[in-house]
């Protein structure tokens, strides 16, 4: 069978399939604790089901703009004066299916192929792959001292002739990593500088903890008018556990911003406008609700965190915000993919291995879920791994056995 050098070239999301995996082994009866989501758990404010359904009931359901409705762009317009400072024209903002979808009209709406777009390793699966899908070069940059946070320095040593962007994820998927205030001014004066794009992935933007406050690109640049090269990225799906909603949005200049929404045109034409409402009922309506995910996904992250500290052999760096630990579980199995296939078959625990976000030997861990799940999570773990563990766990009345060294 004859298919694209592209589509060949393409990795499956290995998160998706080991949801996939995990939920097939679930329905089966399986005791899956799921360790790997990358969703909340909560349910999706009132007042967007109230706004969603209030459209649905007046059954005038028909397309909507490419770039948007009305109301979800007054809406993000809106969100971006209260948490970002600025406030953005209608023609600077395209509402998207996901912020997923926002981030690769982005890239192809300023990437040639051959251009490079360079973003701090560990990096979201995605990354890489859409870099790929439009015949450019993704360029991680590991930190030059190991940790999560590079500096400026590590990031301007891998910029070419072909560097075209730069992307910033913070807090970071998948190590919770939180970008300080000095490196985002630091990151911004220097892409002005080169004339590099700065894409911001903000989708995790307010969830951070230890008082930790974000900060905006725009907190530092000289201009966000039609000349500016900063793209902000952002949606509905993280903060009000919506995933399922698929909407997202895009903020950039005005000429970007027509060019995406001539991609959206022709491609997904643009989001159901019923979830566009939906979307706008949540950035409107009353926000405790993200509040109170961050304020338990705190507790969470402080529970995971002080049981792997405990895990003889495991490194764990603490995560500022998002709800993902990323550790180093190398000690045990160098190959992450092998380890977590390992657990899954094991004790059924899913975790995704750290290769994928271009770290070996890690796994990314969620402590997005119950503290019962978390607790009895780590445990499994720690006794599939530890020799020095029983040779037997009981999981319910289910009995097992380490047959394994």
């Amino acid at each position: 069978m004859s298919l694209s050098v592209i589509g060949r070239s393409l990795n499956q999301s290995a998160t998706l399939k080991l949801n996939e995996t995990a939920a097939i082994l679930k329905a089966k009866g399986e005791p899956i604790i799921h360790l790997g989501g990358g969703e909340p758990k909560g349910k999706a404010p009132l007042d967007a089901i109230t706004r969603a359904a209030a459209m649905l009931n007046s059954a005038e359901i028909r397309y909507s703009p490419p770039d948007g409705t009305v109301e979800a762009k007054q809406a993000v317009i809106r969100y971006t004066e209260e948490f970002y400072h600025i406030r953005p024209t209608p023609e600077q903002v395209m509402i998207s299916v996901g912020a997923k979808q926002a981030l690769f009209f982005a890239m192809q709406a300023i990437l040639n192929p051959q251009d490079e777009i360079l973003f701090p390793a560990p990096y979201w699966v995605s990354y890489m792959e859409m870099a790929k899908m439009i015949g450019a070069v993704g360029v991680p940059v590991l930190a030059e001292d190991g940790g999560f946070i590079p500096r400026v320095k590590d990031l301007a040593l891998r910029v070419t002739s072909y560097t075209k962007a730069i992307i910033i994820n913070s807090p970071n998927n998948p190590t919770g990593a939180y970008y300080p205030p000095e490196f985002i001014a630091e990151i911004v004066e220097f892409c002005e500088k080169k004339g590099l794009y700065l894409i911001m992935d903000d989708i995790y933007h307010r969830l951070l903890f230890d008082g930790k406050k974000p900060y905006s690109v725009y907190d530092f640049t000289k201009n966000y008018d039609n000349n500016s090269k900063i793209i902000v990225i952002n949606s509905v799906s993280k903060l009000y556990a919506m995933t399922g909603l698929r909407v997202g949005w895009a903020i950039a200049n005005q000429k970007v911003i027509e060019v995406m929404t001539n991609i959206q045109a022709h491609t997904n034409s643009a989001p159901s406008p019923i979830l566009q409402a939906a979307a706008a009922g949540a950035l409107n309506g009353i926000q405790s609700g993200v509040d109170s995910l961050r304020q338990t996904l705190e507790n969470n992250r402080n529970v995971m965190y002080a049981r792997l500290k405990a895990f003889e052999g495991i490194h764990v760096t603490k995560p500022d915000g998002t709800f993902y630990m990323f550790a180093d579980f190398s000690a045990y199995e160098k190959s992450s993919t092998k380890l977590a296939h390992f657990l899954l078959e094991k004790v059924r625990v899913t975790v995704v291995p750290g290769v994928e976000f271009g770290r070996e030997g890690f796994l990314r861990l969620s402590y997005n879920t119950t503290i019962k799940d978390i607790t009895q999570g780590i445990e499994r773990i720690k006794w599939a791994l530890d020799p020095n563990s029983p040779n037997e766990l009981y999981i319910g009345e289910r009995k097992l056995v380490r047959d394994w060294v």
